[in-house]
């Protein structure tokens, strides 16, 4: 914990303050403002009411939804911060530190991740091993590393390979005990895998969501990231050019997704190619629509709330499992209070005041230059 600015905290005009706002927008909806939607939707009534439910939902098994964009576009985002980070580290003390913090920060974020999980309060073998944490540490690894050691083509090169890979073994290789290739749930190589090979508690029983073999894509997320912060930190091209590129690449990324969906499904679950295309692009187009906004137009009037969580995520997330924020919230405006609201309003109003409670608290973590760095 550190608790003076440095250099990752810098004054905005020394960093590409959309980063921060972009990544504080991910966790927005994470730390309640998904609730809010939510209520704000219960409110709205039939057809508005359905369509808004359903955005903030995961996919049962096959699809995609604003929902399932939260967890890809945090792993993207923590691929910028490699290309922002580690090149500093590798410019100033070389390949051995950058690889040291490289393998600390993935022990202590997967030690968390298992904390978050639970730890360990279940006996063995009830304990989860994988989850959120686990994997974006594992993504930040294998990425860091991939990066100390290659440029942005070798880079791009492990990215086509990791999906096209995952992608043939997934299409032309049926998993054992099946005759032909499926794509339904339980019978495909990822889930199999986690079957057999992953010790302890599978959120699914028989896998888990952030499993062993799903994590070589994972990885390719994090990778696109990567090479998204190369491009943004290169001089090479003008602001406009970059917004410009990142919007396209990312829709012709998303068409490509969709299209591909038609072979091979959008599954999250076992984070399919088509996903990954999916999930990127949209990543891709929202960077060039944040990066337009805050850093080109400098609009920045409204960013306050974003930068609190975006420079402080890990905090925020490990706060929101251990401080009861709604619970908290019903002190204030349960009972009489939500019943005079009705229990549509009542809902809205305690996810309102829950929302309130995490933005108190990061502010004056902000404000006391409190921050949580691994």
């Amino acid at each position: 914990m550190e608790t003076e600015s440095n250099a990752q905290t810098q004054a905005p005009s020394a960093r590409i303050v959309s980063v921060d706002v972009l990544r504080g927008f991910d966790m927005f909806w994470l730390v309640g403002g998904a609730g809010v939607a939510l209520g704000i939707g219960r409110l709205l009534g039939s057809p508005f009411k359905e369509g808004v439910l359903r955005q903030f939902e995961h996919a049962k098994w096959e699809g995609f939804y604003f929902y399932d964009l939260i967890f890809p576009l945090f792993v993207f985002l923590a691929g910028m911060s490699i290309a922002f980070s580690m090149g500093r580290i590798l410019r100033e003390g070389g390949r051995l530190p950058a690889m040291k913090r490289l393998f600390r920060r993935c022990v202590i974020m997967f030690l968390l991740g298992i904390l978050y999980n639970g730890g360990l309060a279940q006996p063995w073998p009830e304990v989860r091993i994988m989850g959120v944490l686990q994997r974006i540490a594992l993504c930040c690894l294998f990425a860091g590393l991939l990066f100390c050691f290659v440029d942005w083509r070798g880079l791009t090169v492990v990215l086509l390979l990791s999906l096209l890979g995952y992608w043939a073994l997934l299409s032309f290789v049926p998993a054992p005990g099946l005759a032909e290739v499926s794509w339904a749930e339980g019978q495909n190589w990822a889930c199999w895998l986690d079957s057999v090979a992953l010790p302890g508690h599978k959120h699914y029983q028989t896998y888990d969501p952030e499993g062993l073999l799903s994590t070589i894509p994972a990885v390719g997320t994090c990778l696109m990231g990567v090479l998204a912060g190369l491009a943004l930190k290169s001089s090479t091209f003008r602001p406009g050019q970059k917004v410009l590129g990142f919007f396209l690449g990312g829709a012709a990324l998303v068409a490509l997704g969709y299209f591909w969906g038609y072979q091979c499904p959008i599954i999250k679950k076992i984070w399919t190619p088509s996903y990954v295309c999916v999930a990127g692009g949209y990543s891709l187009m929202l960077l060039a629509i944040f990066f337009f906004v805050v850093d080109v137009l400098e609009i920045r009037w409204w960013i306050a709330p974003f930068v609190w969580i975006g420079v402080n995520p890990l905090t925020v997330y490990l706060a929101r499992s251990l401080i009861e924020f709604n619970k908290i919230a019903e002190r204030f405006v349960g009972g009489s209070i939500a019943a005079w609201a009705g229990a549509d309003g009542g809902y809205l109003l305690k996810m309102g005041v829950s929302l309130l409670l995490v933005l108190l608290f990061v502010w004056f973590l902000n404000k006391k230059h409190i921050y949580l760095r691994l």
